[in-house]
């Protein structure tokens, strides 16, 4: 084999890769075939093109579906490469064809896509990584179900094992991702048109992967997914130009606990109420170094990682923090972590520790102003 066929990890191309000059990535995504991935992608490029972009097809595949086929319209298409197989002639996008056409903007379609046995990559999104490390930007389409972090969850959900997968950083480190969306009734009317299949397949792909409550989990999944990445972007323009208090854009829980009996009841209380928003959660514990605060004793701490399992059962993230301030602890970690609901106990300090001090509560509810506090009573 040639020196020019030797495969290399993604992480050594991306190593290679100069990051002034590589291109952008956009992502439609979608939760099923059919909702219109495609479709937005072509249409994008028309769009751009009739802006006096430069504009090939790097890869498309259009199922037949005639809104789709109009869309490819006058967008010029790079041949695809032919490659033998067991003595039978496949085809795959040439890459090597679209970094010598050097376009602004190659259009790619189903970035999770398996090479053929002999291509230069295993995977379509190691080619699209080289085309963007020439310069040429990528709009590409993906399904959620690709997705290798929630492969458990899409065969939990649809009892079918996802094959073809991608890395999360692929989608993580995309300049832009795009939530392609129609609610699942809509989608099943598409398919029961033939707009998605061939009519024979229609009865039988209803009663499998397009059931409604199939649709309904799987776009639940590429919502959250989108949101998640809109929320990281927030997070990172907000550290960027200083912006300490809280939006409120999101719903984060934060439960305090301690050793005491009532961190149960606490950390239940945090999992119903994120159960409603529907949010992330932490459990947070202070290891408190000041020297008038009782030390933690062996017993206290074997109940301490009995809550903490506890949490975790319950869907938590699980955080002990260590300072000589449990207020500042917890305050600081508040306002780094965007929370937005704080749920902690009636202090349990004696009257001299507080006058000593201070109360926990107190200093809390003082210092998070855009933080809705509960303050719930111990148990008897």
């Amino acid at each position: 084999m040639g020196e020019e066929f030797k495969r290399i990890t993604p992480e050594e191309a991306l190593k290679q890769c100069n990051s002034e000059k590589k291109g952008k990535l956009k992502i439609f995504i979608g939760y099923a075939p059919g909702v219109g991935k495609t479709y937005s992608m072509l249409n994008e490029g028309n769009r751009r093109a009739k802006r006096g972009k430069d504009i090939v097809i790097g890869y498309v595949e259009s199922h037949q579906r005639e809104e789709t086929d109009r869309q490819i319209g006058d967008l010029e298409l790079i041949p695809r490469k032919k490659i033998s197989y067991n003595n039978v002639v496949m085809e795959e996008m040439d890459t090597g064809a679209i970094i010598a056409r050097k376009p602004d903007i190659a259009l790619i379609d189903e970035l999770a896509h398996t090479n053929v046995p002999g291509s230069k990559y295993q995977k379509r999104y190691e080619d699209v990584e080289e085309i963007l490390c020439q310069g040429i930007n990528v709009i590409t389409t993906l399904n959620i179900q690709h997705l290798e972090s929630l492969n458990d969850v899409i065969r939990q959900i649809t009892g079918i094992a996802v094959r073809e997968t991608i890395p999360d950083y692929i989608v993580e480190k995309a300049d832009e991702v795009v939530i392609v969306d129609i609610t699942p009734d809509a989608l099943q009317n598409r398919l029961k048109r033939g707009n998605v299949y061939n009519l024979e397949k229609v009865p039988q792909a209803l009663k499998n992967f397009f059931r409604k409550g199939n649709l309904n989990a799987l776009r639940e999944l590429a919502l959250r997914q989108t949101a998640e990445e809109v929320d990281e972007d927030l997070e990172e323009y907000m550290r960027e130009h200083g912006i300490k208090e809280n939006w409120r854009i999101v719903e984060r829980v934060m439960v305090c606990i301690g050793s005491s009996p009532s961190a149960k009841k606490l950390i239940r209380r945090g999992a119903r109420i994120a159960r409603r928003y529907k949010c992330e959660w932490v459990v947070v514990s202070v290891d408190c170094t000041h020297r008038f605060a009782p030390r933690t004793t062996p017993r206290q701490q074997e109940t301490l990682e009995s809550y903490h399992k506890l949490a975790k059962q319950l869907g938590a993230d699980v955080v002990t923090l260590k300072g000589k301030s449990i207020s500042r602890e917890l305050i600081n970690f508040a306002h780094e972590r965007h929370i937005t609901q704080i749920i902690i106990g009636h202090s349990r300090r004696t009257r001299l520790q507080t006058i000593l001090r201070g109360s926990t509560v107190s200093k809390l509810l003082k210092q998070t102003k855009n933080i809705e506090v509960h303050v719930i009573p111990n148990e008897l």
